[in-house]
């Protein structure tokens, strides 16, 4: 049987849906795994072993649509069995109905739901601690009769060679390593999805106090003002601990990197996915108007932890229908959001790992 999985854009989505591929090569090994993915992420799933070969998507393709047509022919030309749209958007809906598979699986739209032979609406209430993102694509398998018995963690394969040149880098730059690395993703991946520079540099502050430790900054060169604004905001102490020109080149770079360290602390996002499929305990901070129930993958309160506004006041979310209505007020909702307010839950977090 020949299946493709498609899961477009953000690098925290194909990472969480690699974990489709993983249950039907469980179910069965006659299997062939075909993975639709945007080029820029192909990272985070390489050397995944439960993908046969990636079908990447450039920007270019969306915008021109003799271009997506003749993408579209040459994904009917591969015959699949079936397909499972886990993106399910406009560009996505056009492949699965031209594929030509007799099985094509997807989320439930009323837009697009004639397009597939099963749909699937989402859940809103977690059964497990592996969260709604994962329970949600999981789903998407039964009609393959591939549903695992257990929740199935996303996880990113490194080889030996790039955990080595990560720990070549860093002591190259005379970084201790028997000394405990804290990697802090600084930056979400937007401004709305950020917490305020400065109650970060408090968090930061707070870190270099707690213990002895050395300190990484996640981001990419076109953000190195932000994270320069963020490094100067802290005392002169806690510069000392930080290495602000150490980051990845690369993707996988950073994650050979973050292979290496103790923690990863900070903004969620796809850092935090990437350091939990890396096995590394981590500290999540949620913006305001996301919904902790979607991304809190696989929190137990223990290695992985996450802190969300509404724990701290949650008359704002009374009565709250979508937490996507408080986007607008991000801004406003960030100034309330203080370090204090979790800073006993950091402190307990830092003792355990």
């Amino acid at each position: 049987m020949k299946i493709l999985i498609i899961q477009k854009k953000m690098i925290g989505d194909v990472l969480t849906s690699s974990v489709i591929a993983e249950c039907l090569k469980a179910n069965s090994n006659q299997v062939e795994i075909h993975y639709l993915i945007d080029d820029n992420t192909v990272a985070v799933v390489q050397n995944n072993p439960f993908i046969d070969r990636f079908v990447l998507m450039t920007p270019r393709l969306t915008k021109n649509k003799w271009r997506l047509f003749k993408f579209i022919k040459s994904v009917r030309a591969e015959r699949y069995d079936v397909i499972i749209d886990v993106y399910s958007k406009i560009s996505t809906n056009l492949i699965s109905y031209f594929s030509g598979a007799k099985q094509t699986i997807s989320q439930y739209k009323w837009y697009s739901s004639f397009i597939y032979t099963n749909t699937f609406k989402n859940v809103h209430h977690e059964k497990t601690r592996s969260g709604l993102a994962i329970e949600n694509r999981l789903q998407l398998l039964k009609p393959l009769n591939a549903f695992p018995d257990k929740p199935v963690k996303p996880k990113i394969y490194l080889t030996e060679n790039e955990k080595n040149a990560a720990i070549k880098m860093l002591t190259e730059h005379s970084i201790d390593l028997s000394i405990p690395l804290i990697m802090i993703s600084v930056l979400g991946s937007s401004e709305e999805k950020t917490f305020p520079l400065s109650q970060m540099a408090k968090l930061l502050d707070y870190l270099a106090k707690h213990s002895k430790l050395n300190i990484l900054f996640n981001y990419i060169p076109n953000q190195k003002k932000q994270a320069l604004d963020i490094y100067n905001f802290c005392l002169p102490e806690t510069r000392d601990c930080i290495y602000i020109d150490v980051y990845g080149k690369s993707l996988r770079e950073f994650l050979a990197i973050t292979s290496q360290c103790k923690a990863l602390i900070g903004n969620e996002g796809g850092a935090t996915n990437m350091a939990k499929a890396l096995d590394i305990p981590t500290f999540t901070i949620f913006s305001p108007w996301i919904s902790p129930e979607d991304w809190a993958v696989f929190e137990d309160g223990n290695k992985h932890v996450s802190v969300h506004l509404r724990s701290y006041l949650p008359a704002v979310y009374q009565n709250l229908t979508s937490y996507k209505k408080l986007r607008k007020q991000t801004a406003d909702l960030y100034g309330q959001f203080k370090f204090d307010f979790f800073k006993t839950q950091l402190h307990d977090f830092l003792n355990r790992i």
